[in-house]
């Protein structure tokens, strides 16, 4: 999609296409709400070197090592079910899942141990970052995991928050500050434009 399906609707109706676009993916909010939470438990299951070291256990890595693991299992996960039919990104201009039978349904994970904010970096703000060479589209559906730390007082950690959605380029806006690496996301477009899973009746 070169237009964004919000176009031309004012912010009380977004919700309401963002529910639209759910529905036209070929991926259903229940199965991705199953995968995320089994990837996740697993990832506290499964041991380390033939020493058996567990994560929450053993060693605490970083959120963005956690992170990183999401962004590959959560993939790859995908991939081992249909096999053909998702995979996970091949090249920089790919998003993180690739559906291959059409890359318009190709989704973005983003990862934080913040209780419910969602972070890209500098780029995603940047206007002048589409059309380049090597470049992902900004635009498109986006998966949205917040988890809590590791830390030693804390040896069950969960996850906070799940959400799917659809963003554009133009959501993001990027720290004032010329030196600034972070963008973030306007709140209504963190409350109408990514919605929690699994679908609620009510929603925050």
């Amino acid at each position: 999609m070169n237009k964004s399906p919000y176009e031309g609707l004012s912010v009380q109706y977004w919700q309401a296409k963002t529910l639209e676009l759910i529905d036209e993916h070929p991926l259903t909010p229940n199965e991705i709400y199953q995968l995320i939470t089994q990837v996740w438990s697993e990832i506290f299951l499964s041991s380390i070197t033939s020493r058996g070291y567990k994560i929450g256990v053993d060693f605490f890595p970083s959120p963005q090592v956690i992170g990183s693991l999401l962004h590959d299992l959560i993939p790859l996960e995908f991939a081992y079910r249909y096999p053909g039919i998702w995979r996970r990104q091949a090249t920089k201009d790919e998003k993180d899942l690739v559906y291959v039978p059409d890359d318009s349904f190709s989704i973005e994970i983003k990862t934080s141990s913040s209780t419910r904010n969602t972070y890209g970096n500098r780029s995603y703000a940047q206007k002048s970052s589409t059309g380049k060479l090597g470049t992902k589209t900004k635009s498109g559906y986006y998966l949205v995991i917040n988890f809590q730390k590791l830390i030693v007082s804390l040896p069950n950690p969960q996850i906070n928050l799940i959400r799917f959605g659809w963003l554009d380029r133009d959501d993001w806006i990027g720290q004032k500050s010329q030196t600034g690496q972070q963008a973030r996301l306007r709140p209504e477009v963190e409350r109408y434009k990514l919605l929690r899973l699994p679908l609620q009746t009510q929603f925050f």
